[in-house]
């Protein structure tokens, strides 16, 4: 049977992430292509500890039937409490919309104020899968300048002048994909700018948690004057993936609109998650168990680090983040093309994820995103040394 698509199937393919997964199977292959967490991190004793307490006591009947799109009340009274370690105040039930996974944050964003042709401006590089979000709603993404502190404000001025974007999407700290934090003097700037323009932030906070170094940064929307920012918070880095929870904070009105939005896509979280969650958070959990991956997750980046150090060309510069899963690499001075070298990294068992899929209207043709988070270091070590290796004599022979 043939199908008719519609058309805004015309441009969507699966995110570099997802289809790149297809390629490991093969347990000899070092993959920094995925932004997993560390599978040491995940609490599997404490998850199926609560999971019999939840479903052996009286609600459990009611854990297992429907409920409220808005979210399970226990879990939003805890995600009301948990945002205010990063400078969310002030904040109530009809401020919190709880979400399945931080991604679908995202997409009631989108499905509320985007229209066919409409422009949201995202940094370049940003998140790929906002990208391709974007493009689902037939919407134009304009990337705009990265500065060394967080983003070019100058340049999100001029830009949003011309586009007359929708929204701005951004991920401030710990950014994926380049591991770098906005300071909290652009955050302050982001803050005034979108507010002079009238413009809706979306914030992306999946990382913060993850800090093993540097102080700590308050959230964009701790800095935001007129209730126009929407910060999104997830469960996925800090306690597990599989649970698709997470949390979207901001002004009533708009959580009303994403709960209504909601409701069409899927009803409402999966309660057992929301459950497991509120009750893993009730019993003071989270905090130590963060608080002992950072170790681990430091470990992890510095042996990234020694490794680029001793082994990839000169030509490579990095980031080199205070927290998060992901460094951000540019090879300068020289004709590469990440992309079009995947495939033959993959031969030599390492994988990467090429830049280019991170930008909104072209560019990053030489860059790479690497993830460290779930690799052991020797893993790491030998993964960078194949990789740098490959990469030099890539280099060698354009320059021959």
């Amino acid at each position: 049977m043939q199908f008719t698509y519609s058309d805004r199937m015309a441009n969507l393919n699966g995110t570099a992430t997802r289809e790149i997964f297809k390629l490991l199977s093969r347990p000899e292959i070092i993959s920094f292509a995925g932004g997993l967490p560390a599978a040491e991190a995940l609490p599997t004793t404490a998850v199926q500890e609560i999971c019999n307490d939840v479903l052996g006591g009286e609600n459990a009947q009611k854990i297992l039937q429907y409920g409220t799109t808005e979210g399970y009340l226990p879990l939003v009274d805890q995600m009301t409490e948990l945002v205010r370690e990063f400078g969310i105040n002030g904040i109530n039930r009809s401020n919190v919309l709880i979400i399945s996974g931080g991604q679908q944050g995202i997409d009631l964003m989108c499905k509320c104020l985007l229209d066919k042709g409409d422009t949201v401006l995202v940094e370049n590089p940003t998140y790929l899968a906002v990208l391709q979000i974007l493009q689902s709603y037939e919407a134009r993404a304009v990337g705009v300048q990265a500065a060394p502190d967080g983003i070019d404000v100058a340049d999100m001025e001029e830009k949003i002048k011309k586009h007359r974007p929708k929204f701005i999407y951004l991920v401030p700290t710990f950014s994926n994909p380049t591991g770098k934090t906005y300071s909290a003097e652009n955050r302050r700037k982001i803050a005034e700018l979108s507010a002079k323009y009238a413009l809706p932030v979306l914030e992306d906070d999946p990382y913060g948690r993850l800090r093993f170094s540097g102080e700590k940064v308050n959230a964009l929307y701790s800095f935001a004057k007129e209730n126009n920012v929407v910060y999104i918070t997830s469960m996925s880095k800090i306690l597990s993936p599989g649970l698709r929870v997470g949390a979207a904070v901001g002004n009533a009105d708009v959580i009303r609109k994403m709960a209504i939005c909601k409701q069409g896509a899927d009803l409402h979280t999966s309660l057992l998650a929301q459950a497991v969650t509120a009750e893993y958070l009730r019993r003071g959990l989270l905090a130590p168990a963060v608080q002992k991956s950072l170790p681990l997750y430091r470990t992890r980046k510095e042996a990234m680090m020694r490794a680029i150090r001793a082994y990839m060309p000169d030509e490579f510069e990095h980031t080199d983040p205070n927290g998060g899963l992901f460094v951000w690499g540019e090879l300068k001075r020289c004709n590469i093309d990440t992309a079009a070298l995947l495939p033959r990294a993959v031969e030599r068992n390492v994988a990467y994820i090429q830049g280019s899929v991170f930008y909104a209207d072209g560019g990053g043709k030489n860059t790479l995103r690497l993830n460290y988070s779930n690799a052991q270091p020797d893993r790491i070590e030998t993964g960078i040394k194949a990789l740098g290796e490959f990469f030099k004599e890539i280099i060698a022979k354009e320059r021959r």
